[in-house]
């Protein structure tokens, strides 16, 4: 079993900046991607940026440029900063790993979810 524990929400206002963070714990053989996803009520989750593990980075376009993706792999940690923050970034952010799990010798990836962080942009 595999948990993420997600931190770093909260209410900021447009223009305001904020950190979070997942950390992955469990058993595990390897980690091959970290990202965020977010979902605002009445819409569809969608990623906002994910980091894989060749160093590989994606972003929405809603995004390019005011946030960044980083990990540190030592810790299983994935952050996410966010600058420039708007009204329309106001969602509930998930953290998301999709990792190799063995059973026996069968070697399968799965996909794991925290448990959600609310971040809301408001004035």
């Amino acid at each position: 079993q595999v948990h993420l524990v997600e931190s770093g929400g909260g209410l900021v206002q447009p223009g305001g900046s904020l950190r979070l963070s997942c950390a992955a714990s469990g058993r595990f053989f390897s980690i091959n991607a970290m990202g965020w996803y977010r979902q605002a009520p009445g819409k569809q989750r969608e990623l906002v940026a994910d980091s894989l593990r060749d160093g590989s980075t994606n972003y929405a376009d809603s995004v390019k440029g005011r946030f960044t993706i980083s990990r540190d792999n030592a810790k299983n940690t994935v952050y996410l900063q966010m600058n420039s923050l708007k009204p329309e970034d106001t969602a509930v952010y998930y953290c998301n790993a999709k990792v190799t799990v063995v059973v026996g010798a069968v070697f399968g990836e799965y996909d794991y979810w925290g448990q959600g962080t609310q971040v809301t942009v408001s004035s």
